[in-house]
């Protein structure tokens, strides 16, 4: 007879299989939108600024605290709150994945990109029932590590989203390649397809029926009462500069790869094979680090490292570089950029209010993928204005600002104790 109630590694492990599996969903197909297309595109001759602009089409992942509300309270109970948004998320994201995979990227570019939109929009209000559900069943203890493989599986499914299917389409084609994806999405389905949702004890996480009883009626009071909690102004802003700075490198990265003379098939395995994997290595290591070093001094120490990593693209760019410095660059750029996530995310989990998960979660997602968003739209401008060298300075600079800020904040105990929302819980 299966266990009632496992034990807590065994419990720990089943939420992080199920996590993996979610956050697999949504790097895979935004694996190829933001790390093969651009590519693709620089090699089919589209202009700097035209690729930044299609980073647009990432909105959805900025908005998507617009619909959050109602996803956070609306679903079947039996089928479960968060599981009855998934599911039927997942199903209609392959059957897009299969349309795609008839369309022609240089006749039918408008269809593609559109389509591109339509994954995005799934994707990003799945990301809103995942976060909830994360948020709801990770313990305190349980946060480091479940953020850090939240950041890893996302980085798995960029890495065959990517690099891998960057590859394929040599090999398998347009069409065969997107089929392949499609199915990927399908088996990464199955472990919230069994998952039992709607048949799990209250007080399990930080979701109870005694909290979900007292919710109030009217959702978008959820977002006022957040901001209105004292500290988080300055707390938004803090996101805003520390995920935004590094963003404007990282949408010029696979143009400025092409422009160096890479092949697609050697972008592709750069990024299967070395900095994709590496980011997934980065966020286990920020996972490790928030219970080695505490959350505040894993953040301000691996965001240095981020800043500086976005700077050694520099010397590429001045032409100081062979094909392994300029591979190891890339590869330490990813790997620190996980580690910082991975450190990042698991302070937002912990400002979030029992409750209200998914709202407060997105939100603070959505701000972080607004200063992303416009500084990747704009990265192409930027570099053709000023030249790849004085743009990655621009954007380490930047990067480094934003620790500089955390640096500030955080050294203030009652900011740190008017932030958090649950008790025992310390940065």
């Amino acid at each position: 007879m299966p266990e009632s109630n496992p034990s807590p590694p065994l419990r720990s492990a089943r939420k992080i299989g199920l996590l993996t599996s979610l956050y697999f969903s949504q790097g895979l197909p935004y694996g190829f939108f933001s790390d093969a297309l651009p590519a693709l595109l620089r090699l089919r001759g589209m202009s700097l600024p035209e690729i930044g602009l299609t980073n647009l089409l990432s909105l959805p992942w900025a908005l998507k605290f617009l619909w959050a509300p109602l996803v956070d309270r609306f679903g079947f109970r039996r089928l479960g709150r968060r599981r009855s948004w998934i599911l039927p998320l997942q199903a209609i994201a392959v059957l897009t994945l299969v349309a795609l995979s008839g369309l022609d990227l240089t006749t039918q570019l408008g269809l593609v990109l559109a389509t591109m939109l339509v994954l995005n929009l799934l994707a990003a209000t799945q990301d809103i029932a995942t976060d909830g559900l994360a948020v709801a069943i990770l313990d305190d203890r349980e946060r480091g590590w479940g953020n850090g493989v939240q950041v890893a599986a996302y980085r798995v499914g960029m890495i065959f989203g990517g690099g891998v299917l960057l590859k394929l389409i040599g090999g398998f084609g347009w069409r065969g390649t997107f089929l392949i994806m499609a199915g990927l999405l399908a088996l990464a389905t199955l472990p919230i397809l069994l998952y039992p949702e709607g048949r799990k004890s209250a007080g399990q996480g930080r979701w109870s029926r005694e909290v979900e009883a007292n919710l109030p009626p009217l959702h978008w009071r959820d977002f006022t009462a957040f901001l209105l909690r004292p500290g988080i102004l300055p707390w938004l802003c803090l996101l805003v500069l520390f995920k935004g700075g590094d963003a404007i490198a990282t949408g010029i990265g696979k143009p400025f790869l092409v422009d160096l003379g890479l092949t697609r098939d050697a972008i592709g395995s750069l990024s299967a094979y070395g900095t994709l994997p590496a980011g997934l290595v980065g966020a286990l290591i920020g996972g490790w680090g928030v219970g080695r070093f505490g959350r505040r001094r894993a953040l301000i120490g691996f965001g240095i490292f981020q800043g500086l990593a976005v700077a050694a693209y520099m010397l590429p760019a001045l032409g100081l570089y062979t094909t392994g410095t300029l591979y190891a660059t890339a590869i330490v750029d990813y790997a620190a950029g996980g580690m910082a996530t991975a450190v990042l995310f698991t302070m937002m989990m912990d400002v979030c209010r029992p409750g209200t998960e998914g709202s407060d979660y997105t939100l603070q997602a959505s701000i972080t993928m607004t200063a992303p968003i416009l500084a990747r739209s704009l990265s192409g401008f930027v570099a053709e204005h000023l030249g790849y060298t004085a743009t990655f300075l621009l954007s380490s600079t930047l990067s480094l600002g934003g620790v500089a800020l955390a640096a500030v904040l955080l050294a203030n105990a009652a900011f740190r104790r008017r932030l958090l929302a649950a008790d025992g819980t310390e940065w």
